[in-house]
């Protein structure tokens, strides 16, 4: 994954809460004062394991993106960090069949399964099939709308760098977005209604996006010398298929989670999300085997209450937590802190953003000394008025005087 692909990913990726524009121009000591000025806002921080802040901080309220902290960590104690995820490639009378399973399965590491599918000794395929049935057909993520960005994209259980497409049309010429992947008949057909400029745009549905994967794959096999004599299909690997490969992604899951944070990509959380939801070995996951596993993994974990978990990602304005469950997230993730995207060497912290709601949870810097916190606004406010919020509580020398015996 090229630096330039996961900078286009970072612009995009906006509603999860990831570009920070120029500052709001508020002093840095007003920030807290004007969130607990808030009719709709809720801040909690630890100091030395003592709570010094306390506001509203048992309202559930709506995380956003912040959600992707609860599903990472569900993810580790899941798979532990070392974790790889892989994708089976199969045969049959000729046919070259591909099961799904690896959320990060980018152009690069396309490139890596047909060097191994060549170092087997394969030179040519009647066809292609593809295999998604992990996931459910027709899955639906609450909040996910219908735009072309990159953060509605749909997430199938096969997929090639996130189902999104990066295409460059620039005097009359069209071109891929980025050198590794290929200029495909789809990425053609959707530039004509494209203007001029360049663009990364998702792949709206299933069989859009299982098409371009097929186109990818049999252009990057005709690149390496594996002719393919046959067109592509969609469905499940035949029972007599016999597994010819198994590409390992080169990224392990810190690596995927590092980047799924710091992007706030959500076709990662909610694909993981999903693969939270079943066993080893299960197909036809869906959205509602996710949220009951996300059930009863706080029930073991946190046993909370009032509480709701519609999606992995943050998408669903339907999510609910407390910043004191935050917090309690952000605590069981101390020794993940370097996966969360790091602000000015005061914080590393999660930012959501939907309409209406900014949040911020993870660490601040106080006294060399990473304390936790959480923040959630519900409300229109200025962009940048969490980032000042974490300079505040990293740099003022006493933050009792803003809740006096804690709670405010």
């Amino acid at each position: 994954m090229t630096k330039a692909f996961l900078l286009a990913l970072l612009l995009s990726f906006l509603a999860g809460g990831l570009a920070l524009p120029p500052r709001s121009g508020l002093a840095a000591g007003d920030a807290i004062t004007q969130v607990l000025a808030l009719k709709d806002a809720s801040l909690i921080l630890e100091v030395d394991g003592k709570v010094r802040i306390a506001h509203l901080a048992d309202q559930p309220m709506i995380p956003a993106s912040t959600m992707k902290v609860v599903t990472a960590l569900a993810a580790i104690q899941r798979w532990g960090l070392d974790h790889r995820f892989h994708t089976d490639v199969s045969t049959l009378d000729g046919w070259l069949w591909v099961t799904g399973g690896d959320p990060y399965l980018v152009s690069e590491e396309l490139d890596r399964l047909v060097a191994g599918l060549k170092s087997q000794g394969l030179r040519s395929v009647a066809g292609i099939g593809l295999d998604d049935g992990l996931f459910a057909s027709g899955l639906m993520i609450d909040g996910r709308s219908s735009t072309d960005n990159p953060y509605d994209a749909p997430v199938t259980a096969l997929a090639v760098n996130f189902n999104t497409l990066a295409l460059t049309k620039q005097a009359g010429k069209l071109a891929s977005g980025e050198s590794q992947t290929p200029l495909t008949p789809l990425g053609r057909e959707i530039a004509g209604r494209l203007g001029p400029g360049k663009h990364r745009v998702n792949l709206k549905d299933r069989e859009t996006a299982l098409r371009y994967f097929g186109e990818v794959l049999a252009a990057k096999l005709a690149a390496a010398g594996i002719a393919v004599k046959g067109d592509v299909r969609f469905g499940p690997t035949p029972s007599g298929a016999k597994r010819l490969y198994r590409h390992e992604n080169s990224r392990n899951l810190r690596e995927v989670l590092t980047s799924m944070l710091e992007y706030s990509n959500n076709f990662i959380a909610n694909y993981l999300f999903v693969m939270l939801g079943g066993k080893e070995g299960q197909r036809g996951l869906d959205m509602a085997k996710g949220q009951a596993a996300a059930r009863r993994w706080v029930d073991k974990e946190f046993r909370w209450r009032d509480y709701r978990i519609e999606d992995g990602a943050g998408l669903s304005r339907a999510n609910r937590l407390s910043a004191r469950q935050l917090l309690a997230v952000v605590k069981a993730f101390t020794p993940y802190r370097d996966l969360l995207p790091a602000h000015e060497g005061v914080a590393r912290a999660k930012t959501g953003t939907l309409k209406g709601v900014s949040t911020y949870a993870g660490f601040v810097r106080r006294a060399g000394r990473w304390e936790p916190f959480g923040l959630m606004i519900n409300e229109p406010v200025a962009y940048n008025l969490r980032l000042e919020v974490a300079d505040t509580l990293a740099r003022a020398p006493d933050v009792s005087r803003y809740c006096p015996g804690s709670q405010c």
